[in-house]
């Protein structure tokens, strides 16, 4: 479907990411830290709040899973930058915080960022939450 595909914030859960490359699919994992990943896997290290765009010029997706909805919004942008779909699960119930079509998926629900309304911004958009100062 798309390839290569790009996973951000791919943590110390490969097996997803390995699973499509397994199936052939060319994956690139991104994290704001080093994480080792399968030989499979090509990792970039990367921060989606401050983004290298070359990261992901080449992705023909990029997908998210458990993504918290803070990050939602700045993945959507870095997706928009390089022009490509994202995709993304989230962490429990919670709900997507940007416009996307969901879909039911085994397991889990699958959005994927659309381009209708612009949310009004709320306090706080676009700030750092991993709890670093200003």
């Amino acid at each position: 479907m798309y390839d290569p595909l790009v996973e951000i914030g791919i943590g110390h859960r490969p097996e997803v990411a390995a699973a499509l490359a397994a199936r052939g699919s060319t994956v690139i994992a991104t994290d704001v830290e080093f994480r080792g990943v399968p030989e499979t896997i090509t990792f970039r290290r990367d921060d989606a709040f401050d983004p290298d765009l070359g990261v992901y010029a080449d992705g023909a997706a990029i997908y998210a899973l458990n993504c918290p909805p803070e990050l939602h919004e700045p993945i959507r942008a870095i997706a928009r930058a390089v022009e490509v779909p994202f995709l993304f699960t989230t962490l429990g119930a919670d709900a997507s915080s940007i416009p996307a079509t969901i879909e039911t998926i085994p397991g889990d629900t699958l959005f994927r960022a659309t381009e209708a309304e612009q949310r009004q911004p709320t306090a706080g958009d676009g700030k750092r939450s991993r709890g670093e100062g200003p």
